[in-house]
């Protein structure tokens, strides 16, 4: 559940929202004019998600097997890589 107050709700009370929201763990949303600004979170739900990154079959076989050489892997992967 999201709290929301309005941006000079903030400004007046900016020390005491930091604290709730870091010991409640809820989200706070700050709107102007009704539309929402930004959203207050505490550091434990604001957790960036890792992304898993994974090599092409085709690079893996290009460096395991060709000698390097200037320009070389450029243009493999290039080749490789096509119309993607």
């Amino acid at each position: 559940m999201t709290t929301t107050i309005t941006i000079e709700e903030f400004r007046a009370t900016a020390d005491e929202c930091v604290r709730r929201v870091g010991t409640s763990r809820t989200p706070l949303t700050i709107t102007d004019r009704g539309d929402p600004v930004a959203v207050l979170t505490s550091p434990e739900s604001n957790i960036p998600i890792g992304r898993k990154r994974v090599l092409l079959p085709e690079y893996v076989r290009l460096v395991m097997n060709k000698p390097v050489e200037a320009g070389f892997i450029q243009e493999s992967l290039d080749e490789i890589r096509g119309d993607r």
